[in-house]
């Protein structure tokens, strides 16, 4: 009987892609450190000749990638994602350089989903993508030239994961499963429209709350039963207004 690897359960997401060649080189890239879960979201061309040519050997990957019309999909059911991004973010998640987030990736990749998100060639990852993750990795590069090929970067990713495991990383301690992905925004969404509800928070004049709330929650690494928890409360609340 095969020893699940936690790199099965690490998904490489790329969003927007543009040239389908970055596609293959990225699965390539993954098979050659034992990944096997591509995601794409709305790639510009996909199937693509391109693509399989520089798959390589590799076009398993690329065949059974799962392409999404939202990053909620690719998301779906991970309970730990990490946005891939080269520039500084107002209000940013925890910032990890490549070797600590491969290590923070793999200690919950032992019992459930991870991904890694990649934005697209030209302009990387929006701030909308970003707040979707509970960190951020960046790639240490020369100062003067840090721009990497978005298939050099999963390259990278992918070794540094493939190197966590070789250095037995720890899975993380947790109770319970920590929550989803679908479970926190289901959290968030009840959480935003209860404080509408209330005057707490004006939808026209939202500023960065919901920026900051995602931050302070992505910190906690929230398990199942504290998110209920918050859903009871909130639904109780919500029951006086």
């Amino acid at each position: 009987m095969n020893t699940p690897c936690p790199l099965d359960h690490v998904r490489i997401v790329l969003s927007h892609t543009s040239h389908p060649g970055n596609i293959g080189a990225a699965a390539r890239a993954m098979k050659t450190m034992g990944l096997n879960a591509l995601y794409l979201i709305n790639p510009k061309f996909f199937p693509d000749t391109e693509a399989e040519a520089r798959a390589a050997n590799a076009l398993d990957v690329l065949q059974q990638a799962k392409v999404c019309s939202e990053l909620d999909q690719a998301l779906e059911d991970t309970v730990l994602a990490a946005a891939v991004t080269a520039r500084p973010r107002e209000l940013s998640h925890a910032v990890f350089d490549a070797r600590q987030g491969a290590r923070e990736l793999l200690r919950y990749a032992w019992q459930q989903p991870v991904a890694l998100l990649f934005g697209t060639e030209n302009s990387g990852l929006t701030t909308a993508e970003v707040n979707k993750c509970q960190i951020i990795i960046h790639i240490p590069a020369n100062p003067q030239y840090p721009s990497l090929n978005l298939a050099s970067a999963v390259q990278v990713m992918t070794y540094e994961l493939r190197m966590a495991l070789t250095e037995n990383v720890a899975p993380a301690a947790a109770i319970d499963p920590l929550a989803s992905f679908n479970e926190l925004e289901l959290l968030y969404a009840h959480l935003e429209q209860l404080m509408i509800a209330s005057g707490f928070l004006d939808p026209g004049k939202p500023k960065l709350l919901m920026q900051r709330i995602r931050r302070l929650f992505a910190r906690a690494r929230l398990e199942k039963e504290e998110v209920q928890i918050l859903r009871g409360i909130l639904t109780t609340l919500g029951k006086r207004w």
